[in-house]
């Protein structure tokens, strides 16, 4: 049953330049799957009314993974300005304009977060009232990774 109140953005526009590959890192293959594949299947389980897929780097590669795995998806161009938060910029502009729910925002390069992980988010940010929640991690040597940098206090 889908959610009308649930929209995914999936982030799949990045190039993976930290992983010095002539391809981009969400093509790489996790137990013979390509990693958006894993991220499409999360979003697939969260039966969110709304999936949009914002892309860039191999477009039509990328873009021919999402629309055989869920049809339903909206594919979103990312245009020249870059970073994160022009790409969910985009994709929320490419909901209905009536939507009014709660939107997810996936990293196409991230396979191992799971739909229950993310229920569990969903819950705790609807039981807060939040206007915002943000799942993390903390890494001993973050060399490489995306971050988010954090005052003393959290």
């Amino acid at each position: 049953m889908t959610n009308p109140d649930l929209a995914v953005i999936i982030l799949a526009a990045g190039q993976g330049t930290r992983m010095k590959s002539s391809r981009p890192k969400i093509l790489h293959q996790l137990a013979g799957i390509p990693l958006v594949s894993h991220v499409l299947a999360t979003a697939d389980a969260l039966s969110a009314n709304h999936i949009v897929a914002v892309v860039r780097h191999e477009r039509d590669a990328v873009a021919e993974i999402i629309v055989e795995q869920l049809p339903e998806a909206i594919i979103v161009d990312q245009d020249e300005a870059p970073g994160t938060g022009r790409a969910v910029e985009l994709g929320l502009a490419a909901l209905p304009s009536e939507f009014a729910g709660h939107v997810v925002v996936l990293s196409a390069d991230v396979p191992l977060l799971d739909a229950a992980t993310i229920r569990g988010l969903l819950s705790s940010h609807e039981l807060g009232g939040n206007k915002l929640t943000l799942l993390s991690a903390h890494f001993a040597d973050p060399t490489g990774a995306g971050r988010i940098l954090r005052a003393s206090d959290g």
